[in-house]
């Protein structure tokens, strides 16, 4: 990944990703509008391993679901998210990052 490509990833996450789990495992998850599709698949090329889902409809919207989870989580997406100083970009997604990390375990 180019420093570009890194900037794109962390940006979006950033700017529209969750970070959570299922209970058993964590992940980040993106759900944005299908109008996004590209986006999208610049993020499975981006992070080999990674899931797209949908689209699926709800209450009038139309949109994708992408996730990140197991291995591509761990040695992908961590390392470049504990690189950042989240805590001084974004309170709110330092602190939902960090849960996710003490919550599982990473």
């Amino acid at each position: 990944m180019n420093t570009f490509e890194e900037g794109l990833l962390l940006g979006v996450l950033i700017g529209e990703g969750h970070f959570g789990g299922d209970g058993k495992q964590p992940q980040v998850t993106l759900r944005m509008h299908t109008r996004h599709r590209k986006l999208f698949e610049t993020m499975l090329r981006l992070c080999p391993g990674s899931k797209l889902y949908g689209p699926y409809e709800h209450g009038g919207r139309s949109y994708f679901q992408w996730m990140a989870r197991g291995q591509v989580l761990r040695e992908t997406l961590l390392p470049l998210l504990d690189r950042l100083p989240l805590r001084e970009i974004d309170e709110h997604v330092y602190e939902r990052y960090a849960d996710m990390k003490v919550r599982y375990g990473l």
